[in-house]
């Protein structure tokens, strides 16, 4: 596992629980809105915590904790995922996990092994729409099946979504409330902009949606989804 951050405690990242939330180093798209650049596209000043230390120190406070985030980065792009899952299932914690969707087979397993409790995806905008600026790839077929997967896992989840444009408009959300019907969550998200990972992004046009406009996508969900906020 190439760790690259520890959060020891935080009361936001996993819904009604506090825990820990452990940061893997290394993504497969390149969001320019990304608030996580150093661990998006590491490099050798990036921080790397060994797996047993972390393991260490989660043992250590399991009493004070109820459970782990994976986060990143992209977990799921982790040869050792599903072993530092298990690692921290047998503390007894609860775990969540947190993902782009762009690896459906390895959410599978991960859920198929029962080795977690609670998965978080972002879906950035229209699935056909993700080439070039977030991913070289044709990535839908496999954005599709990690929702479908989430969907039908009976596991509690949530979808998340940065508003941003020109990734996110009315259209964008309509197909994005169609992927994830029936879903628990979805969480329409502000964007950051302090430490990007493209500081131009912001500097080159209007980038942001009014307060009018995202009630009026959270409107659009609610339509589809048990339950749809703004964060």
């Amino acid at each position: 596992m190439h760790i690259g951050g520890l959060q020891k405690y935080s009361l936001i990242d996993y819904p009604g629980l506090v825990s820990s939330v452990v940061f893997t180093a290394g993504c497969n798209f390149h969001c320019p809105y990304c608030h996580n650049p150093e661990l998006a596209s590491p490099g050798k000043n990036t921080a790397k915590l060994q797996c047993e230390e972390v393991c260490a120190f989660l043992s250590k406070r399991k009493n004070f904790l109820d459970g782990v985030v994976i986060s990143g980065g992209e977990p799921t792009l982790q040869p050792e995922l599903a072993e530092f899952c298990k690692k921290i299932k047998s503390l007894g914690l609860c775990l969540k996990i947190d993902t782009n969707g762009s690896r459906p087979d390895v959410i599978k397993k991960i859920i198929d092994r029962g080795l977690a409790d609670y998965i978080a995806m972002d879906i950035k905008t229209d699935p056909e729409a993700y080439a070039p600026q977030i991913t070289d790839k044709a990535i839908a077929p496999a954005i599709r099946e990690t929702a479908d997967i989430i969907l039908s896992s009976g596991l509690s989840h949530e979808f998340r979504t940065t508003c941003v444009k020109p990734f996110t408009c009315g259209a964008t959300i309509k197909v994005i409330a169609e992927l994830i019907r029936g879903a628990d969550l979805h969480a329409i998200q502000h964007p950051r902009t302090d430490s990007v990972l493209s500081c131009e992004f912001f500097e080159q046009e209007q980038r942001f949606h009014t307060e009018e406009e995202l009630r009026g996508f959270r409107s659009i969900l609610a339509k589809t989804v048990k339950q749809a906020i703004i964060r």
